[in-house]
């Protein structure tokens, strides 16, 4: 039998697939996870005092709570990402939400100090599931789906920030601080099954054994640059050992990516990672990694302030972190819109709308709508940029470097939070008026950390500029946009 095909007929157009359920809570698992780990950078802020006072500890001691997290972290990310490749991604993302439950219940149940810094530091280990979450969304969902699943998974980094600080002061104001603690616990222990039940393990195509050496040389470099970030305005950032620090994070920087070159199963694929698309984006998600952290340490405290600074706002810590709250619904909401643009696109655009917020901070100051109204447009900003950032790596890195590539993406943004809280905290430090013999920031030094976020907004987007429209791979995890 013989079927005429009519010439006349228009092409059949092939049908986009619809969401299954199967998929939406798949979404929502792993959404849930990233989460509870992003919640965990900012949730303890506005209870430090009170940790504090319970723990019986100096200012100096109760910065580790939140240092000893920071700098596990910057080793896990890359550690884990590279190991996720090579056993599993969603098996990594298991060991690290049990990392955020162990972590989480050591913390609740500490009675002193240095227990609760080892819970922190085990709790570091779990910032590692939010890029490893991203990868095995990449590779789980259908090629149609992929980019809005990305898209949102990646936005939590921002939305747990935002929401964080609420959340925190309000169980501050009503409740006990060990409640923080219990609900990264109940959330990590919820999210653990879904994740076993509904997500599958997708097909390991990295070869090679884990690099010891480059994760030594580059967890050493990492420890080098961000504890005098952390620590500086306690030690002094012209104290020797602030400056050795860092000077030896640059010499073990230098050695990694020698290191790297010669290895044949590297913890990096410098030779990738150099790559314009790549680098590229890397360097951008510094940038707006830096202005996001400023805002969430330029908006509390400003509206906490007394009114007598001429700027502040006499509120309550609650209602300081609730001015946070528009900005991270923002982020939800608008992280979608990343996934209908290009990567590319969606990166430039979100960082000048991160730019016109601050902008926004800088002139209108008069009164409480309008700080929580530069803070929306900047979070919703930040929303489309960190949404954009996985689908650019994505589509650049290959399908066996893909969780590797996006912890080292990950990398860079924590980077840039730790710059932003050492170059914001040294700007508010030296810009100061006194009140009633009390050193507090002044209206010019919060301007003057809006001026720096806005410019480091716009070298994000100028940095997307150069980013190519087509960066093909061997094996990328996506088709080419």
């Amino acid at each position: 039998m013989t079927v005429r095909l009519d010439a006349t007929a228009p092409p059949r157009t092939p049908q986009k697939q619809s969401w299954t359920a199967g998929q939406i809570v798949v979404v929502l698992v792993i959404g849930t996870a990233a989460l509870m780990v992003s919640l965990t950078q900012s949730l303890l802020v506005p209870v430090l005092s009170e940790i504090a006072v319970d723990l019986h500890a100096g200012g100096d001691g109760i910065a580790w709570v939140l240092t000893s997290t920071l700098l596990v972290g910057a080793v896990a990310v890359p550690a884990f990402g590279r190991l996720g490749d090579l056993y599993g991604t969603r098996r990594m993302v298991l060991v690290t939400l049990a990392a955020l439950v162990a972590g989480s219940l050591i913390c609740a149940l500490a009675s002193n100090l240095t227990v609760m810094i080892i819970g922190r530091a085990v709790v570091g280990l779990s910032v590692a599931a939010v890029p490893l979450s991203i990868s095995l969304i990449g590779v789980t969902l259908p090629k149609e789906h992929a980019p809005a699943g990305i898209a949102l998974i990646s936005a939590m980094l921002g939305v747990g920030g935002a929401l964080g600080l609420p959340l925190a002061g309000l169980i501050a104001q009503y409740a006990d601080y060990h409640v923080l603690f219990w609900i990264c616990v109940a959330g990590g222990v919820l999210a653990v099954p879904g994740i076993v039940l509904l997500v599958r393990e997708p097909a390991r195509v990295a070869k090679g054994r884990m690099d010891l050496v480059g994760t030594a040389l580059l967890g050493a470099a990492m420890l080098a640059l961000l504890l005098p970030l952390a620590q500086g305005d306690s030690w002094g950032w012209t104290d020797p050992l602030t400056i050795g620090l860092l000077v030896a994070a640059a010499v073990l920087l230098v050695v990694f990516v020698l290191a790297e070159l010669r290895i044949a199963s590297p913890l990096v694929d410098v030779r990738t990672t150099v790559r314009p698309a790549l680098l590229m984006t890397n360097l951008a998600s510094l940038c707006v990694g830096f202005a996001l952290f400023a805002t969430l340490i330029g908006t509390a405290s400003y509206v906490q302030a007394p009114k007598a600074t001429g700027y502040g706002f006499g509120q309550s810590v609650l209602a300081g972190g609730l001015c946070m709250l528009p900005g991270g619904i923002a982020m939800l909401l608008l992280s979608p819109l990343s996934a209908r643009l290009r990567p590319r696109t969606a990166l430039i655009v979100g960082s000048l709308i991160i730019a016109a917020g601050f902008a926004t901070r800088i002139v209108l100051t008069d009164s409480l709508w309008q700080v929580v109204l530069g803070a929306t447009i900047s979070g919703a900003g930040t929303g489309i940029a960190y949404a954009a950032m996985p689908g650019l790596i994505i589509h650049a890195a290959p399908r066996s470097e893909l969780a590797a590539a996006n912890g080292l993406n990950a990398l860079f943004r924590s980077v840039g939070s730790s710059l932003a809280s050492a170059i914001g905290g040294a700007i508010l430090a030296a810009m100061t008026i006194d009140l009633a013999g009390h050193a507090l920031p002044s209206l010019s030094g919060y301007r003057t950390l809006f001026a720096i976020c806005a410019g480091a907004a716009v070298a994000a987007a100028l940095l997307a500029l150069l980013i190519p429209r087509h960066a093909p791979t061997t094996d990328a995890a996506l088709p080419e946009e």
